[in-house]
């Protein structure tokens, strides 16, 4: 029996983690078999407090799992397939082996919604991106690309305007799908220019990305784009599959808290942290700031009872 299991092993897992281990519960965590998050397929970090020169993601994400692991977290590199959350004991599967824990905090993110192409994969993080916040000040005076037709791209390639030279917003249909605000302040922006009707078949260049190849479906033609970096604002989808029902999710899958009770889900003695639950904000420090939130609720109500 473990006092506290965590699932998830990106900013917010491993600081649950860390200020777990330090307040002695000695967690048990499951980082899964690819660990460290969405960071570790970042390049260069220049938002995260404390490096006033930046950090390689993945090194970002090493030195946490260390530092958890100094403190006393026990890191197992499995994927939890399912979890029972039915009894005063938590159980959490992997495979048909089974965890038992008297506490849970999930925090197993969030993945990027992506275009499925072959191409996209080998220019992952060399000038592919899901995140304009995180990545949009590399591309000052360069001409970007932004992917989709709802608000978070709208969103995107506004915050983008304040870098780059031109923005192309690619909309596979034939008007935006952005709220009618989003969509005026979009199209009152003289360096954005809405490509209606597009879709991108694949991503040009040879170390970094040069290009798009662009279809036009009203045309039935192809094209190709010139631009320096992409960004894919086609939505995130709740890393939540393995939990089947056991805790109450919103309406786009994103598990939620109970109103008051900060990380508390609609199960006693299960917290969520992260970007499993936060589809407003998606950053690293958000992230992090969530999981110390976690690690204390759970310390609480450990604690009480």
């Amino acid at each position: 029996m473990n006092k506290l299991i965590i699932i998830g092993s990106g900013p917010a897992g491993l600081t649950a983690a860390i200020y777990a281990s330090r307040g002695e519960l000695k967690p048990l965590l499951f980082a899964g078999s690819k660990s460290g998050g969405q960071l570790m397929t970042t390049t260069k970090v220049e938002n995260f407090p404390g490096f006033p020169k930046g950090v390689l993601g993945p090194k970002l994400m090493v030195d946490m799992i260390t530092q958890a692991k100094n403190f006393g977290t026990e890191i197992l590199n499995e994927d939890v397939t399912k979890v029972d959350f039915t009894g005063t004991e938590k159980k959490i599967y992997v495979g048909e082996k089974e965890y038992s824990s008297k506490a849970v905090i999930i925090a197993t993110g969030a993945s990027s919604r992506k275009l499925g192409i072959e191409s996209e994969a080998k220019f992952w993080g060399k000038g592919v991106s899901t995140c304009a916040t995180c990545d949009g000040a590399f591309y000052r005076d360069k001409i970007v690309a932004v992917i989709g037709g709802g608000d978070s791209a709208a969103e995107e390639s506004g915050f983008l305007t304040k870098f780059a030279s031109k923005v192309y917003l690619v909309v596979r249909k034939n008007v935006l799908k952005a709220s009618k605000i989003m969509a005026e302040r979009v199209l009152a922006n003289p360096k954005i220019e809405v490509m209606y009707n597009s879709e991108v078949k694949s991503v040009l260049g040879g170390e970094v990305v040069k290009g798009l190849k662009i279809f036009n479906s009203q045309t039935n033609k192809e094209s190709e784009l010139v631009v320096d970096g992409m960004f894919l604002a086609i939505g995130h989808i709740p890393n939540t599959k393995f939990l089947k029902g056991q805790v109450d999710i919103d309406e786009l899958g994103f598990i939620k808290v109970q109103e008051g009770l900060h990380t508390q889900t609609s199960v006693d003695g299960v917290f969520v942290a992260g970007d499993v639950h936060d589809h407003r904000y998606r950053q690293a420090i958000t992230a992090a700031g969530m999981g110390c939130m976690a690690a204390i609720d759970a310390e609480r109500w450990l604690n009480k009872n």
